[in-house]
């Protein structure tokens, strides 16, 4: 499919070349065989009729599906319906929707009948690259450095800073991708791997803008073949790992290598949400919580009649059992909200919020930074920013080195039991860059903002003056996602106008 002539010039192709990888399997795959723990399931119905699609679930509580009727709806983790307005900056409407692809922790690709686009924030977006692409998304997927990847029936695109590129081999589009897995290549550098009628392969970034895309070869028994990928995201100590449903069982690779799983029953459907792995075998439900590196069996789940609809970070994931749609978990865990999984920190003084999983309130609730109890108090449970009278509290990122960590909210209660959610982050201070409004955001001005800010119809903002002389009510537009007008800016983009902002707002 041609771009449309306004798209042209944000789609670009990335040559690639072909290599072979070398075979990963050895002469004896190390075998495991979990015993998994049961559980009786959190079940909460959706207040909607949802249709049997793809959906979007994000950690902070609920997601974004398409209804039976065709319409589209954003759900909260309690099952009743939240906002979810089209853009100011929409020049058309949606139609029937598809389906709903995820393509970050807090976005989504929405394929509707008026084309593509992407559901952020309670807003329902037409970006600029949209017209590049009709109907056709086949899978989605993030990798490490935070780009988005859509596999279309016209080919392979990778979407980053609003650039839309597509991939290629010998100069042809890489077509027949059925799944997309973000997840480490064999030499450990960050990869997006990908199933193209039946055989596996994996992009590997070899610099800014060049990709190798390579045949892989993952260590299959005679007759086994691959149906499915899954990716779980990185934390401390791991970069991630890739899961494989087969026609026999599955496959992992992690940061030890190839490794089996034997689950007693064939696994048939397969979905992961940041360090959660869901696997629907022939009659049952399972989840395996990797920081943990535990499996966990649902009871008294009825799932002849079953489907996936989405996951989360947090541990929950949307399903279809019969005719209703559920949000099923493990048991009710802490939200945390201000940040996210994998998120870049820049700001010492981030504020994290805990909101409490539903039920009898804990007897205490703390923060763990890299497993250290940091001590909070309620109602409002907070780490980070000020106390009410305005002190800053006493805890913040400060004293951290540059690079992977995690936070935790654990909250115990007084039978002894906790709950506890794990969201890893990277930190890089500010110290660490110093940024320019030349160098690096005049790009972004340039790119994104000056059509409606150079002299109308927003307020001017055509030079660095005027940039550090609002750069306060512009780094809350773009955090809130209010601006720019034809959508929120990638989170590279904000992350860097947060920085320059905070650094002091350099020429």
């Amino acid at each position: 499919m041609s771009p449309h002539p306004r798209a042209s010039s944000s789609v670009v192709s990335l040559l690639l070349s072909a290599a072979l990888l070398s075979a990963c399997g050895e002469d004896s795959l190390p075998l495991d065989r979990p015993k998994p723990t049961a559980f009786r399931p959190t079940e909460v119905p959706a207040n909607a009729e949802l249709a049997s699609t793809p959906g979007f679930a994000d950690q902070a509580g609920g997601g974004v599906f398409a209804t039976a009727s065709g319409s589209l709806v954003r759900l909260r983790l309690d099952g009743s319906l939240g906002a979810l307005e089209p853009h100011p900056g929409n020049t058309v409407a949606a139609g029937t929707v598809k389906g709903v692809f995820r393509m970050g922790p807090h976005s989504a690709v929405v394929e509707a009948q008026n084309g593509l686009f992407v559901a952020e924030s309670g807003w329902l977006i037409a970006p600029p690259w949209r017209d590049a692409l009709g109907a056709g998304v086949t899978a989605t997927a993030q990798s490490a450095d935070g780009a988005g990847w859509l596999a279309h029936t016209s080919g392979l695109y990778r979407l980053q800073e609003g650039t839309l590129a597509a991939l290629k081999v010998g100069g042809s589009p890489i077509t027949g991708i059925t799944a997309l897995a973000a997840a480490p290549a064999a030499d450990g550098s960050p990869g997006v791997w990908f199933l193209r009628d039946g055989t596996l392969n994996v992009a590997v970034a070899t610099g800014a803008t060049t990709y190798q895309v390579r045949e892989a070869s993952a260590p299959l028994d005679e007759g086994e073949v691959v149906e499915s990928l899954a990716g779980l995201g990185p934390a401390v100590g791991t970069s991630g790992e890739l899961w494989l449903l087969t026609n026999q069982g599955l496959l992992r690779r992690a940061n030890s290598g190839w490794r089996r799983v034997d689950l007693g029953e064939r696994p048939v459907q397969l979905l992961a949400s940041g360090r959660f792995l869901w696997v629907k075998s022939s009659d049952a439900l399972l989840v395996f919580d990797a920081d943990a590196n535990t499996w966990g069996v649902a009871t008294d789940l009825d799932t002849r009649e079953f489907r996936f609809l989405a996951a989360d970070e947090a541990g929950t994931a949307w399903v279809q059992l019969g005719g209703q749609s559920v949000a099923v978990s493990r048991a009710p865990v802490p939200r945390v909200s201000g940040l996210y999984q994998g998120m870049q920190v820049v700001e010492d003084g981030l504020v994290a919020h805990a909101v409490l999983p539903p039920g009898a309130p804990p007897e205490s609730l703390v923060f763990q930074v890299d497993g250290n109890d940091v001590p909070t108090s309620g109602p409002q449970y907070s780490l980070g920013g000020s106390e009410s009278d305005g002190t800053p509290k006493a805890y913040s990122l400060a004293g951290l080195e540059a690079g992977r960590h995690a936070l935790a909210v654990v909250a115990r209660f007084a039978d002894g039991t906790e709950a506890k959610r794990t969201v890893p982050f990277e930190y890089q201070p500010l110290a660490t860059a110093a940024l320019g409004w030349q160098a690096d955001i005049r790009p972004i001005h340039e790119s994104r903002c000056a059509k409606c800010h150079t002299t109308s119809p927003g307020r001017p903002l055509n030079t660095y003056q005027l940039w550090k002389a609002n750069a306060a009510l512009i780094t809350a537009a773009v955090r809130d996602k209010r601006m720019p007008a034809d959508g929120p800016l990638d989170p590279q983009l904000i992350t860097r106008i947060q920085r320059w902002a905070a650094s002091g707002a350099l020429p």
